[in-house]
């Protein structure tokens, strides 16, 4: 049976502008039903809101039919907060605007925004933003507000509820209210007269109970995001103050955040940090009340779990190898100043702390930024690492809680006992000891009496131990589904019957992510759990966090990596339990949304903790699929490539001189023929065909010189000319090491060579072997069994015969890199732009050559920018023509942040992408060596 498609409420339907912008299909829900908690409920429906208004319109229609309503952005959350029943409505696609004010003094954000977005543009300025919550790459500031968050650094000076300057909100009755403007208090009693009176007389309330004042004083002088943030009654006795303060931290449950204005803190620019190893966490945790003292910004706790995860990580810090990790913890510690002297002070005093303490090893305080970030990196992707190494078709469950500084010992040891006791015997520790949070892991497949009755009881007893310790039992994840029922004993019959008047206030009808924070069922926490099933390998240590989907080219058109994975596994799920129905629907839409628009780039793999390339996957996907007639006719390609690259090269040549519709009818006709995931689409901004690479001859460069690398121009630039006002890169290139008085060889039968990408992207694997052999015979030969260096014209080719060629002993290096190394000191470039508006591709981004295009693009222009909103074109090959509509969803925030600027040079280093930037911005993309061309004539 499938997963039936219910009737949405007509109020609903009527109140979202465009109809294609809400999604029944099975594929959509389970696409959305996951977020980066344990829980997992499917909604009935999904909107892709378009802005506040149309949001006040949809609340208006659930309130009318008592529809519930999830808002979901990045999907971090790890308590159940961002998934629900009922409605989702999408407000990350719509909510993307970042205005920075004051000279990044403020900022303001609407919730789709992710904190690192944010912080890119106040970087400039000099300035971040206040809240520094791990998960920054994805993270979003709607659920940064929703949730309270806070971090490694901010404790509770510097999180959401302190730096917030004003929200504008959406109630449950539809009105919508700007907080911050002058007039907000006599508009939300003009608008919601019922909603101040009662907002008012709850804070006299409050108030004046002294025992309530003091207990919220107490709380919430430690993180706390358990249940409302009931010290906003004791901090503001204004109307729309207190509102917006009320609703941060309420989890979606009171009102939606449509934008945000924060007030920023100074980047403190001078930093030290070390890694101090301890014999136990117990040693590690009674350290902290002496390092708190010595002013430090960080003290991140790391068990002996953690550094186990990391010891099997490329790139980790140096200090967590060379042992056995059976008891030992970590502290990361981190001083910021303003100046380095301020900054000497501190760390002396850090050292001093640490030198009484019995460590491994000397814990040295280091100013490198690059042993700096391998040290945060390993931190920020700790729960995720951790998380990706358990079991398959078992659930991570994330806890996070806070205790007084002087009690985290001793909690942290009571945690260990009940791990022991329960079971769990992979349990990890970890948080921001500083401000006394701690986060800690439990592994499992909830499901069977067993395994539940085993949580229940774990989680009771952890609830005393925190209680008992004077502690809150949710510091920084939100209240959510995990601890709602046990609001009411941290704070009391008072405080919580406040808590249930002030939801009954802002949303009478119970709309609003119905059964987070306020549940009164007792055994709420233990419902929907996820139970996840093993699917293939490449994907199945993925752990849902949502990291890879900012950097995601089809996050906005069809499927996200993590939508990818847990669509999978929702099918391998149904075929398990002989859902026979819901498998086909499911794999009939993955066929596109899956598959066909996944661009296959890696970028994914770039922001995942646990290093998965959901690309692999699909091209696992589209080999076990690949059309037998077209794996066949691949492979003859690979055979003549030299005449197939011709071929293309006189049709696109023939193509560029016949109006534009006439060519674009008949690609059309082949397409609704042969499948659009077959037959490329002609656009305005293809050009004419490229030169033949073989009337490069045997060498290039300058004459008379001794060849000091191999030249495998790409035959991309051969098959796709130069822009109508270019040379193309690989002319530039060969000019370039002329003047520079570099040589370098052509291998024998350049034009029917090829990176292999073509055949890997497509799942062509016959194919993609006869030209990887083709390769590395061409390479041992002209670079001398790798004696010489080999050097490629594109970004993405150079990363294709990076792999070809991995295990041959050869050396690839881009062009990019090698002018920026090699060349560009032999030479004496002029500035030919003022301001230059470069685009680095994924390829360069994974290949590390982005500070070489920088530096190139310094040499040709006197600014150089690259777009904030920068990402993947999704080109892609000839991805961009086979399906135009993934390269317009994915370069649409670029080219809308480029169309501003008004530069009089656009460059990136890879022809399709040049391509696909073209399209976008309606620019005349090139690659950079042709600027550095034309600098050095």
């Amino acid at each position: 049976m499938t997963l039936a498609a219910p009737e949405i409420a007509p109020e609903i339907t009527a109140a979202v502008a465009d109809a294609s912008r809400i999604r029944t299909r099975a594929i959509d829900r389970i696409a959305y039903a996951n977020d980066a908690s344990h829980y997992l409920l499917t909604p009935d429906a999904v909107a892709v809101a378009a802005d506040a208004a149309e949001v006040g319109a949809i609340l208006r229609g659930a309130t009318a039919s008592r529809t519930p309503v999830t808002f979901r952005s990045g999907g971090t959350s790890l308590s159940g907060q961002s998934s629900g029943k009922g409605l989702l409505v999408d407000v990350r696609q719509g909510f993307g605007r970042i205005d920075v004010l004051d000279g990044g003094r403020r900022v303001r954000s609407q919730p789709g925004a992710t904190v690192r977005q944010v912080n890119a543009r106040l970087l400039r300025h000099g300035h971040r933003l206040g809240p520094d919550p791990a998960s920054e790459a994805a993270c979003t500031i709607g659920g940064v507000v929703a949730n309270n968050s806070s971090g490694m650094a901010c404790g509770t000076v510097e999180n959401s509820y302190r730096t917030l300057e004003g929200l504008v909100l959406v109630l449950a009755s539809g009105t919508v209210v700007d907080t911050a403007a002058p007039d907000a208090d006599a508009l939300l009693r003009d608008r919601e007269p019922a909603l101040v009176e009662g907002l008012m007389r709850l804070r006299e309330r409050v108030v004046g109970n002294a025992a309530s004042v003091a207990l919220i004083e107490r709380q919430f002088a430690m993180k706390n995001t358990m249940g409302y943030a009931l010290n906003a009654f004791v901090d503001f006795d204004t109307p729309a103050a207190l509102l917006a303060h009320l609703v941060v931290g309420s989890e979606g449950t009171l009102a939606f955040v449509a934008g945000a204005t924060f007030r920023t803190v100074p980047i403190r620019p001078a930093i030290a940090t070390t890694l101090a190893v301890f014999p136990t966490l117990d040693a590690a945790t009674r350290s902290l009340p002496a390092l708190v003292s010595t002013g430090a910004a960080t003290l991140e706790l790391m068990d002996a779990t953690s550094l186990r995860v990391g010891q099997r990580l490329a790139g980790t810090p140096a200090a967590i190898h060379g042992f056995e990790a059976t008891t030992q913890a970590a502290l990361l510690v981190e001083y910021h100043a303003d100046d380095v002297d301020s900054l000497r002070t501190l760390a002396q005093a850090g050292a001093r702390a640490l030198a009484a303490e019995h460590l491994l090893d000397t814990a040295v305080f280091s100013s490198d930024p690059v042993a700096r970030a391998a040290a945060w990196t390993f931190r920020k992707g700790l729960y995720a690492s951790v998380a990706g190494a358990r079991p398959s078709g078992t659930t991570a469950l994330l806890e996070d809680v806070v205790v007084p500084v002087a009690r985290l010992a001793d909690t942290c040891g009571g945690l260990q006992e009940l791990f022991a006791r329960f079971g769990y015997d992979d349990s990890v520790i970890f948080g921001h000891a500083k401000d006394g949070n701690i986060h800690f892991m439990l592994t499992d497949r909830f499901e069977g009496a067993k395994a539940l009755g085993r949580f229940e009881g774990f989680t009771d007893a952890m609830v005393d131990l925190v209680l008992e310790a004077g502690g809150n039992l949710k510091a920084e994840h939100g209240t959510g589904r995990a601890m709602a029922p046990y609001v009411r004993r941290q704070y009391g019959d008072e405080l919580y019957d406040v808590m249930v008047e002030l939801k009954r206030l802002l949303d009478p009808s119970g709309i609003l992510n119905p059964g987070v924070i306020i549940d009164d069922d007792p055994g709420a926490h233990m419902r929907h759990l996820k139970t996840p099933v093993s699917i293939e390998p490449e994907a199945d240590r993925c752990v849902e966090c949502g990291y890879c989907e900012p950097v995601c080219p089809s996050r906005s058109l069809t499927l996200t990596p993590r939508q990818r994975i847990v669509v999978r596994r929702a099918s391998t799920a149904a075929r398990e339990r002989g859902d026979g129905g819901l498998v086909a629907e499911l794999e009939r839409d993955y066929d596109y949304d899956g598959v066909q628009t996944c661009a296959v780039d890696g970028m994914c793999q770039t922001a995942c903790p646990v290093l998965i390339n959901t690309g692999s996957l699909m091209k696992r996907f589209r080999r076990e699929d690949a059309n037998p007639v077209l794996s066949t006719a691949w492979s003859a390609a690979a055979t003549g490539w030299g005449a197939v690259t011709r071929a293309g090269s006189v049709a696109l040549s023939a193509a560029d001189k016949v109006p534009l519709p006439l060519v674009r009818t008949a690609t059309d006709a082949a397409r609704a023929v042969l499948g659009t995931d077959t037959v490329p689409r002609y656009a305005a901004e293809l050009p004419a065909g490229g030169a033949s690479r073989k009337r490069l001859g045997r060498v290039v460069g300058a004459v008379g010189v001794e060849p000091s690398a191999v030249f495998l121009p790409a035959c991309v630039g051969s098959m796709f000319g130069p822009a109508s006002d270019g040379i193309g890169a690989t002319a530039a290139f060969t000019r370039l090491l002329e003047r520079a008085g570099v040589a370098a060889i052509v291998p024998d039968g350049i034009d029917a060579l090829c990176c292999g990408t073509p055949w890997s992207s497509k799942g062509y694997a016959k194919g993609h072997a006869t030209m990887t052999a083709r390769v590395r015979a061409a390479v041992r030969t002209a670079s001398r069994d790798g004696a010489l260096p080999v050097i490629c014209d594109a970004s993405s080719c150079t990363e294709g015969f990076a792999s070809t060629l991995r295990d041959e002993g050869v050396q690839v290096t881009d062009a990019v890199a090698f002018a920026a190394s090699t060349l560009l000191s032999r030479l004496t470039p002029t500035p030919v732009a003022e301001l230059l508006a470069l685009h680095p591709t994924c390829s360069s981004t994974q290949l590390g050559i982005d500070p070489a295009l920088r530096a190139i693009g310094a040499a040709v222009a006197s600014e150089v920018r690259v777009p904030d909103a920068w990402g993947c074109c999704a080109y892609a090959g000839d991805r961009g023509m086979l399906h135009p509509e993934l390269t317009e969803a994915a370069t649409a925030p670029e080219a809308a942040e480029v169309a501003g600027w008004g530069a009089d040079a656009h460059a990136s280093c890879n022809r399709t992408c040049e391509l696909g930037m073209t399209k976008a911005t309606g620019e005349s993309y090139v690659h950079v060596l042709e600027l550095l061309e034309r600098a050095t004539r």
